[in-house]
């Protein structure tokens, strides 16, 4: 496979990282891959996610190093190191890094300071305890799919991580011009929203996304692994049909009756095996796909490995002499 060369315009920047589970981790490697040094401060008994989800912590972990410094009871390391940094990321709740002594008051105005919170410092939710499906149910997000779950966190990795990640850039950005670094507060529920929230004055069909078109579905094939079919332009749903060939499919795509037309659908595609549904698609203009494992898709679209995972603490006492 060609990739692309790697952009490395943070190289040189150090990140904190003073966050515990995914959205900091995540968000800490995206910097990583952009050339940031990035350090993550870990309690005396590590990140809970190296107990918990080992081969996510290897994921994420991986190429940063690892300081542990107990932040209630002996911050400095972690306060000297936030000193030196070029951007600090936290997931505490509300001024509980303030409390630590290693709050946005606690570091220098050149520091770009991102707390990525579930429902941001100033609402009556602040404190709220919750994770990622409880944010997804506040947001709205889930109205079409409950009591189905969602595959990933999509609060905790596009709202939080990835948000934060865009105003963390853009404030560096900003940093260039004044010499000012920037107090950034990511709230998950409200960036959650945002994902949905264009879709307050009504869908252009009920469930569009969700089973509401025959022409947007996932259908089973002849040996029970699932296809695709994405074909809302007519056009792109014209050519399924006519590799399928049944070309009186094409003026039902948005008749009232889409479940008689899913089910023909259905019919049709169990009639042949996944790998023969992508040998007749191929090079066709028709949005078709597989449902590939993880591992599958690994081999085709996965990232370089990021590095070695440290040790818990294996980079303390090398900061220590750093900071002597």
């Amino acid at each position: 496979m060609v990739r692309s060369a790697r952009v490395q315009p943070l190289a040189g920047l150090l990140v904190v990282d003073l966050s515990r589970y995914v959205p900091g981790a995540y968000a800490a490697r995206e910097l990583r891959r952009l050339g940031a040094r990035v350090v993550r401060i870990e309690a005396p008994d590590g990140d809970p996610l190296r107990a918990t989800a080992p081969a996510w912590h290897a994921a994420l972990a991986g190429g940063m190093e690892s300081v542990v410094c107990d932040l209630r009871a002996d911050p400095v390391l972690a306060q000297e190191l936030c000193a030196r940094a070029d951007v600090v990321l936290e997931g505490f709740r509300p001024e509980v890094a303030a409390r630590l002594r290693v709050g946005p008051e606690d570091v220098p105005e050149t520091v770009v300071y991102c707390s990525i919170t579930g429902f941001g410092n100033d609402n009556p939710h602040a404190s709220r305890a919750a994770h990622d499906l409880n944010y997804l149910g506040w947001a709205g997000a889930l109205e079409d799919t409950a009591p189905g779950l969602p595959p990933m966190q999509i609060a905790d990795l596009a709202a939080g991580a990835l948000g934060a990640v865009t105003l963390v850039l853009a404030a560096l950005l900003e940093r260039e011009r004044t010499g000012r670094g920037a107090r950034i507060v990511i709230s998950m529920t409200h960036r959650a929203h945002d994902l949905v929230e264009h879709r307050l004055g009504g869908d252009p069909r009920p469930r569009l996304l969700t089973g509401g078109l025959a022409c947007y579905r996932i259908y089973a094939c002849a040996d029970q692994r699932l296809l695709t079919l994405a074909a809302l332009e007519p056009k792109f749903f014209r050519r399924f049909c006519e590799l399928a060939g049944s070309l009186d499919w094409v003026k039902r795509q948005y008749a009232e009756d889409q479940e008689a037309l899913a089910a023909e659908i259905a019919a049709a595609v169990a009639g042949r095996t996944l790998a023969a549904w992508l040998d007749l698609c191929e090079g066709e203009d028709v949005c078709v796909g597989p449902v590939w494992t993880r591992e599958e898709a690994a081999a085709e679209f996965g990232s370089q490995p990021a590095g070695p995972v440290a040790t818990l603490g294996e980079h303390s006492e090398v900061w220590r002499g750093l900071l002597a």
